[in-house]
């Protein structure tokens, strides 16, 4: 495509918003200066991340602070453990690895087009577009951000217009480190975010639901752009016959109530056989009572992040309730509803087919069982739905183990844990259909914001010549043969 022909962002957008033609303007900025500078060094990419992890660390309190405000109550050790400590592990582990994955990877050329060499190199994109959602405002914006600087790009973020708290310090911590054409910061509405997708970047992350990041591969496909979605979906949980129930309480409850269910990645619906429900109900209300003895004032226990998502969730339980299915809030101090934002935890029991909560996204302190007659049923169960972002196995024998993961799809797997496989800096993270596509962290950040480049260099003896016209010689006829084996 060429300049004349390169679609801008006020031609992608009918009536760009006020802040289009400024992204649009610093997208043409960023990709100047890396024209300029199309292959930083591992030095120049290690300083750059050093400088937003000593920043980061800098800024902690403020961002706890700013978070916790956004979601008008959210626990300071969620943000410490979700958000800030992944993200400065995450940069810990780019900076100590940056300059082995800059290496060219040799490659063996074909016995026959020797002498010869050939090799991968991994070559910086150029401007990276990162959408960010609000459910996780510093991890899900710096972790990108981590492997797109590791990869020598620059970078535009596009911040969630429900953390402006957040998004003011993040501002304020990015332009401390940062020139504008290095890391960009934008914030807005839903015209802004079109605009934003509308952009063409050299490559586009975004974070967020399935239905909107339909709208952002529509916007971004008109450039070509490559997309990286990292979505959603309803991750199942399954209780296995031989599973310890306690550690499954225990584990699941965790998973589940962390940022009181608003994770992508959270279980969002468990099934089990009818001889182990009442058991696991039994302690998964015991281990609520002992981990939230009180809601309403419990610095542990975060609000829903705004009323629009608080009313969301309760019109699934009306759903849910006037289809049938019987619906028990674990209150354990008996406070009644609770203050403000906050949503007691709710098991749904015997929810019928089309029940709006066995059907969408929960992202909220909603669990519903389903029983299944057997692990043959649980597994159909969830081939019958749309590829979930995570998938949780609870059981001990090793060989179940592996015909669920041989017989399901997911972005990943736990087994007899949840969450804990988004935290491992050597695994991808990433979605499979409809929960996303590509992957990130770590080096597989690093190689998503790359571009993996073939080289291949002939030597001074072109034995390749031989496939030359004019065809048909013996010789030739014999190549062939060889090459055809």
């Amino acid at each position: 495509m060429t300049a004349a022909t390169h679609p801008t962002a006020d031609q992608q957008v009918t009536q760009a918003p006020p802040g289009a033609s400024a992204m649009a303007a610093c997208l043409e900025r960023q990709r100047a200066a890396f024209q300029a500078a199309p292959y930083p060094d591992a030095a120049t990419r290690r300083d750059a991340l050093q400088r937003l992890r000593r920043a980061v660390k800098a800024h902690e309190q403020a961002l706890t602070e700013a978070v916790s405000a956004d979601f008008g109550g959210r626990s300071p050790h969620e943000t410490a453990t979700a958000d800030i400590v992944p993200t400065l592990t995450g940069l810990r582990h780019a900076i100590r690895h940056v300059r082995r994955w800059m290496r060219p990877q040799r490659r063996w050329p074909h016995p026959l087009m020797q002498p010869a060499r050939a090799r991968v190199v991994h070559q910086p994109l150029g401007v990276v577009g990162i959408m960010v959602p609000w459910n996780y405002p510093v991890f899900l914006a710096l972790a990108p951000l981590t492997g797109a600087l590791a990869a020598g790009n620059r970078a535009m973020l596009k911040l969630s217009e429900f953390t402006p708290a957040t998004n003011a310090v993040l501002r304020e911590l990015l332009a401390a480190v940062f020139s504008a054409d290095e890391v960009a910061v934008f914030e807005g509405d839903v015209p802004e975010s079109q605009a934003f997708a509308a952009l063409p970047f050299d490559h586009l992350l975004f974070t967020g639901s399935t239905a909107v990041g339909r709208q952002i591969m529509a916007a971004a496909a008109p450039n070509l752009t490559p997309v990286t979605l990292e979505l959603g979906g309803k991750s199942p949980v399954i209780v296995d016959d031989d599973a310890d129930i306690a550690a499954v309480a225990s584990r699941l409850v965790f998973g589940k109530l962390v940022n009181a269910g608003q994770t992508c990645i959270a279980p969002d619906y468990v099934l089990c056989t009818p001889a182990r429900r009442d058991a696991l109900l039994a302690a998964i209300r015991a281990t609520v009572a002992r981990r939230y003895p009180r809601l309403g004032d419990n610095p542990d226990y975060t609000s829903i992040v705004n009323a629009g998502q608080h009313e969301r969730l309760l019109a699934l339980l009306d759903d849910a309730r006037q289809k049938g299915a019987r619906i028990e809030a674990i209150n354990p101090a008996g406070e009644g509803h609770p203050d403000g934002r906050r949503l007691a935890p709710h098991l749904v029991l015997d929810a019928p087919d089309g029940a709006r909560v066995l059907e969408e996204e929960l992202f909220g302190p909603i669990l519903p069982i389903v029983t299944v007659p057997d692990l043959d049923a649980a597994l159909a169960y969830v081939a019958r739905r749309p590829r979930p972002l995570a998938l949780y196995y609870f059981g001990r024998d090793r060989g179940r183990q592996q015909r669920v993961l041989r017989e399901s799809h997911s972005g990943g797997v736990c087994l007899n844990d949840t969450l804990l496989h988004v935290a491992q800096d050597n695994l991808p993270f990433g979605g499979v259909g409809a929960s996303g596509m590509g992957r990130y962290h770590g080096h597989y950040g690093f190689a998503n914001f790359s571009h993996e480049k073939a080289v291949f260099a002939k030597g001074r003896i072109n034995t390749a010549a031989v496939m030359y016209p004019p065809y048909g010689g013996v010789l030739q006829r014999l190549v062939h043969r060889l090459l055809a084996r």
